[in-house]
């Protein structure tokens, strides 16, 4: 899978490689499938003969929506007709921007709320859940009673407002270990030996940690985030939302 652009991806050209069953494999694909708590895209997958045609005008009445995009070994892209489109044919994919955005912006408040909320009461984030209009993060306390929300989000905000740089780098299993602020790194175990490097996502100053979900390039395209409840989740746990004011 290509590199796939946080913010407004915009629409692309490949070709069908195999169908199974009511899903496309694609040459190459910007899509996000679902995993590490952020839902996969959605869109609309086109048939078009001529790649420069971006406007797709020659091919409209030849389409199917494109449903929530799945991991596999092949990025799975599901479709309502998969019998509109052959092997080797030339299409056209658009990302539903509206829902990329929501949960690029989500995921990475996300990784703000995780670090402040380890920052200042020293709560492990062991899930999360990202949506389009609210997410969540389940915390490990040693005693749960500190949790004010108040204070958490104030201190999100701030951080959101502060218009700090967030970066991707692709950095290696031994760099990823061996850095003293690399935060999350409990499941590398689980990650086979043969995948030698990982992205890591960078918020200048607030977190670092591994994670292929999709993020925006500054925390000032994040909207103020508001409180929305919490769940008790066992001894010591939390399950803190917010949504977007």
């Amino acid at each position: 899978m290509n590199q796939h652009p946080g913010i407004d991806p915009p629409p692309f050209t490949t070709t069908v490689v195999g169908k199974l069953e009511n899903s496309l494999f694609l040459r190459e694909s910007t899509c996000y499938p679902r995993g590490g708590g952020q839902p996969g895209d959605t869109g609309k997958i086109s048939v078009i003969d001529d790649p420069s045609n971006m406007d797709n005008s020659a091919s409209k009445s030849i389409s199917s929506n494109m449903k929530e995009v799945l991991p596999g070994k092949m990025i799975i892209h599901p479709v309502d007709d998969a019998s509109l489109f052959s092997e080797g044919q030339k299409i056209l994919c658009s990302i539903d921007n509206d829902r990329r955005n929501s949960h690029t912006m989500m995921h990475t408040a996300q990784h703000i709320f995780s670090a402040l909320s380890e920052d200042i009461w020293g709560a492990e984030t062991v899930g999360n859940q990202i949506g389009e209009e609210r997410s969540r993060v389940d915390l490990l306390f040693e005693d749960k009673s500190v949790f004010d929300p108040d204070t958490i989000i104030e201190a999100v905000n701030t951080t959101i407002h502060s218009k700090i740089s967030v970066h991707v780098h692709e950095w290696g299993r031994k760099k990823i270990m061996s850095h003293e602020n690399m935060r999350h790194t409990k499941f590398m175990h689980r990650i086979p030996e043969v995948i030698t490097h990982l992205r890591v996502v960078e918020i200048e100053g607030v977190d670092l940690c591994p994670c292929a979900g999709t993020h925006v390039s500054n925390t000032s395209m994040i909207p103020k985030v508001k409180y929305a409840g919490k769940k008790n989740k066992g001894k010591g746990r939390l399950r803190i939302s917010y949504e977007f004011e």
